[in-house]
């Protein structure tokens, strides 16, 4: 029974994420309708659908104060937050049932399946969480590197928003496992490690064996050993599905020196040298890969292949990310030594102030996601199938969650926290 309730009503999740962010868009159609009866408006302008949803958004953020209804002011201010490319599928879930249960025509029937559906893939949620912490417990990492992000929870939240279902169980762990280590050198070669030891432990990546290892400081030793460690694991895992060659791209992945020489060099590179430099800097190459491993037969050789020659979609999905990341966070990394980011590359590179590097940065990441989406449509899913192409998107989605109104992992103690608990602690009553 439990399993035919997980792969039964999964698609209950799809259904509410869907139809929660709908509610703008069946507003818009109906006033495009009721302008296509006045004779008053030209025929371009009732044609131009974005032009339309602009006016709508402006015409309900005007009306939402004078709405009696909370529930539906609520429904509506979410779906203008967390537009349809935006939301994170476990997140839009939870707060969608909360708004059809207060509706009073709901279907009992479809609300008691999709609070079922919701609490039993929970549980699968909290047991991987404990068995991860489990692991985590076991590292020395932070105890011999206490300048670290220590964020293991958030990480799993991380892994949790690129992929959700039952069947990825593996594929999350791994990812989780990944993302956090990934995170703790991101550290070490933005505000600790010297240039010298950034170089050896760059030059033992490259020989990635333990051997590698004899000449690193201490801390250092103990981040490559957990990484050679967890990778093994890795390997081990995708062996019973005669996979484990497939870790090799990930591995690859692993690139941050360039940035780190940037930083010593006090040198601010143009714009255009900073994103491209942010491609495999962000980290997100080495995400996406990883996201595929333990996906089974569907994540081919050629799948990997294909992520290798950085795609349009994966490229977009990087940029987005590198440059969120910079807007929400790089004041606060300035102060804790940080390299240098996308705002002070755009500032001093086209003599603008702060907020006006923000504006033009913010426009940038809009066309980097229309990219993205387009993108999606562009893929041959006779080769890449669709499946394989929603990690990347989520992924990005993750990040505009992330950083929708600030720095959300480095702190987390904030709305993030209360999210986390929603969807990995509290059941749906």
């Amino acid at each position: 029974m439990k399993n035919f309730g997980l792969i039964t009503f999964m698609p209950l999740l799809c259904v509410f994420d869907y139809l929660g962010n709908k509610v703008i868009m069946s507003h818009v159609m109906h006033l495009r309708s009721s302008l296509m009866t006045k004779q008053n408006f030209k025929e371009e302008l009732v044609n131009d659908v974005q032009g339309i949803t602009k006016f709508h958004h402006y015409s309900i953020e005007t009306i939402l104060p004078k709405l009696s209804n909370s529930q539906l002011a609520q429904q509506i201010t979410n779906a203008l937050k967390f537009p349809i490319k935006d939301g994170i599928v476990r997140v839009e879930t939870r707060k969608y049932i909360s708004f059809y249960q207060q509706n009073q025509n709901h279907n009992q029937v479809l609300l008691n399946f999709a609070k079922l559906d919701f609490n039993m893939l929970q549980t699968l949620h909290k047991k991987e969480l404990s068995h991860i912490t489990r692991w985590w417990k076991e590292l020395e990492i932070v105890n011999t590197s206490p300048y670290v992000r220590d964020r293991l929870v958030e990480a799993y939240f991380w892994s949790l928003g690129v992929h959700f279902e039952p069947q990825t169980s593996v594929t999350r762990k791994i990812l989780t496992k990944i993302s956090f280590l990934l995170s703790i050198i991101d550290d070490t070669y933005d505000i600790y490690g010297t240039i010298d030891e950034l170089t050896l432990f760059t030059e033992a990546i490259d020989r990635w064996n333990i051997n590698a290892s004899e000449e690193l400081p201490s801390y250092m030793k103990i981040i490559y050993q957990n990484l050679l460690d967890v990778y093994n694991e890795i390997e081990k895992e995708l062996a019973n599905e005669n996979k484990s060659f497939l870790v090799n791209y990930s591995i690859n992945e692993m690139i941050y020196f360039q940035e780190a020489k940037w930083y010593y060099g006090k040198k601010v590179p143009k714009m255009e040298q900073y994103m491209k430099n942010g491609i495999p800097t962000s980290g997100y190459l080495l995400l996406a890969t990883t996201s595929l491993l333990g996906m089974g037969e569907t994540a081919t050789k050629d799948a990997f292949d294909w992520l290798t020659t950085e795609p349009p979609i994966l490229v977009a999905s990087c940029i987005i990310t590198r440059l969120l990341n910079d807007l929400l966070s790089h004041e606060e990394e300035q102060k804790r030594g940080d390299v240098v980011s996308g705002v002070e590359c755009y500032m001093k590179e086209y003599g603008v102030t702060k907020e006006e590097a923000h504006t033009k940065i913010r426009k940038i990441i809009e066309n980097y996601w229309k990219d993205l989406n387009a993108e999606y449509f562009k893929v041959d899913v006779a080769i890449i199938p669709r499946v394989l192409l929603m990690p990347i998107i989520n992924l990005t989605r993750v990040s505009e969650f992330i950083y929708k109104d600030g720095d959300a992992y480095t702190f987390s103690k904030n709305n993030l926290k209360d999210t986390i608990s929603e969807i990995l602690v509290d059941p749906i009553i």
